[in-house]
């Protein structure tokens, strides 16, 4: 889906508080910015063909080997890879992130929705779970997880968002110990670095082996490569949302009538509004506020009336609150 996800500021003028995307904001970047341009001379040369020195450095960090790691142009071209890679037939719980689906759809993967409840072994079926899951804020357990793993052959487990919870999320060294399973893991969200596209997957040697025959050489530019080597090095540029923040959030949002907010685990929700669509609510506040949220009715199995909206710094939180009140008496 090259369009339709959160962040499309470029449809309206004068955005200025963004809560469409899920990416950790207000997150400060001089430091890698000054780092790659001391190091702005590699762009004269083509990067490693795969970001071998990259891999390295993220399997020390997860005491793993290189072996178990693929480096990728963001967690989305891990996604298409791995659709790419194992021809089985898809089991996607909705809602959830649309690529997964997409890509399973560019190379002809039988699909199912909603099918990963019943009990009986799925033989040579993949189940996609984004977790915690976009939009919800859902969390899955690790008792659940196992589950999974026994019942299909293998369990794609997009964690890009594992830094944004609380939640016990599975770690990458106990992942690659079974071959039921691969995770995607996201620097982008990470970092909040949403224009360097940097991504990998873990998982298994065997699995990592048969991934890495359909890699695109060059696909990570030499600038990724050389800022992911630098985030790695610098924790305190981890993303980190106020998570209590969110839970407030949440709280002011449902003591407006009409306004439902599902229960998440970490910094973004989803939403309903009862008295007009998402759409007509996302016009308005871009409009009249210089506000975007996003409309989420074009995630499979959601209605016209579902938003989601990610937290920010309390005034802008608080704003929001008051912006969407004022809808009510508003003549849409």
């Amino acid at each position: 889906m090259i369009e339709g996800h959160g962040d499309d500021s470029y449809r309206y003028d004068g955005i200025e508080i963004d809560f469409s995307s899920n990416i950790c904001a207000h997150k400060n970047h001089r430091a890698l910015m000054e780092h790659l341009t001391q190091c702005c001379e590699i762009v004269d040369h083509y990067p490693e063909p795969e970001a071998w020195s990259l891999e390295h450095m993220i399997a020390e960090r997860h005491d793993m080997r290189p072996e178990q790691v693929i480096v990728t142009s963001g967690a989305t071209d891990a996604i298409y890879l791995i659709a790419q890679t194992f021809r089985m037939h898809a089991v996607i719980p909705t809602p959830t992130f649309s690529e997964y689906e997409d890509a399973c759809n560019m190379f002809q993967r039988p699909i199912n929705t909603n099918e990963h409840s019943t009990g009986h072994r799925r033989p040579n079926q993949m189940l996609w779970l984004c977790n915690p899951n976009n939009p919800t804020g859902e969390v899955y357990d690790q008792l659940y997880v196992d589950r999974m793993m026994a019942k299909y052959d293998l369990v794609v487990l997009d964690h890009s968002y594992e830094h944004y919870t609380h939640e016990h999320i599975m770690n990458p060294r106990w992942g690659a110990r079974t071959k039921y399973s691969v995770q995607i893991h996201s620097m982008t969200k990470t970092y909040g670095v949403p224009g360097l596209r940097l991504g990998y997957i873990t998982g298994h040697e065997s699995l990592m082996k048969q991934i890495r025959r359909y890699l695109r050489p060059w696909s990570v530019s030499a600038l990724a490569i050389e800022a992911g080597k630098y985030l790695l090095q610098h924790d305190e540029l981890i993303c980190k949302p106020d998570l209590d923040e969110a839970q407030r959030l949440r709280s002011n949002l449902l003591n407006i009538p009409g306004i439902n907010v599902m229960p998440t685990h970490t910094n973004f929700m989803l939403c309903s509004t009862e008295f007009c669509t998402a759409a007509k609510l996302k016009d308005y506040l871009a409009h009249k506020h210089h506000m975007l949220i996003r409309d989420a009715s074009n995630f499979k199995g959601l209605t016209p009336h579902l938003f989601r909206v990610a937290a920010q710094r309390p005034e802008d939180n608080d704003s929001l609150v008051e912006a969407i009140k004022s809808i009510i008496n508003y003549e849409l």
